[in-house]
């Protein structure tokens, strides 16, 4: 690691940790505010990979999964309170689901984008972070609340999570896991867009410090 990789280090550490906080506030009935702070790790992520390469976009990714780690240890000994019951802000099964995700999705991204440097500069961030994003979506929801994975964790009660609804309160009926997912994700995708402007802003401007 060199001086020049702090900033993106410190960054993804700061996405994380917001992210782990912000999840505990809701936004809307489908979202947290964590669905809007947590693409940005992607953001960090690629500027990291154009700018300084694959090796240190991969030591950003493993700082993020440490962050990630130490804040699912003190979620766990978080105890909330809701419908007269007393649980921990992070289970196990969120645990998993959020480093696998996280781990795989990022790691995926670096190699996306690694095979696709070479063209157009949006191709490689557009395309890893949507490719990323769509993975660590399925990953997470699945891990964290599919009734089918309820063996994970015996004593986690996730039965509201497969609560059947209408798919984000208009579509076909299904479970309400499904709909929080498909709510991440279609932010994650529009957040994919629009981080293409502070990717190339950025970038331009490490890249004039480094030449």
């Amino acid at each position: 690691m060199t001086r020049s990789h702090i900033p993106g280090i410190l960054a993804m550490a700061a996405v994380v940790v917001a992210s782990n906080i912000l999840v505990q506030f809701l936004f809307g009935q489908w979202l947290t505010w964590g669905a809007f702070t947590y693409p940005v790790a992607f953001l960090v992520t690629d500027v990291m990979n154009r700018v300084y390469g694959a090796a240190a976009a991969r030591k950003v990714v493993a700082a993020g999964f440490v962050a990630g780690v130490i804040c699912s240890l003190i979620g766990t000994q978080v105890m909330l309170q809701g419908d007269g019951f007393t649980y921990p802000a992070v289970t196990l099964r969120i645990a998993l689901g959020s480093g696998l995700a996280f781990l795989t999705a990022q790691m995926l991204d670096v190699a996306v984008f690694s095979a696709l440097r070479e063209g157009k500069w949006w191709r490689a961030p557009l395309a890893s972070t949507l490719i990323g994003s769509s993975v660590d979506t399925a990953i997470f929801f699945t891990l964290a609340f599919s009734a089918a994975l309820s063996w994970l964790e015996p004593a986690n009660d996730v039965s509201w999570a497969a609560e059947m609804l209408p798919l984000l309160g208009i579509g076909p009926e299904s479970p309400l896991w499904v709909s929080l997912a498909l709510a991440d994700w279609l932010v994650k995708l529009s957040l994919a867009v629009v981080a293409l402007v502070p990717f190339r802003i950025i970038v331009r401007k490490l890249t004039a410090k480094t030449t």
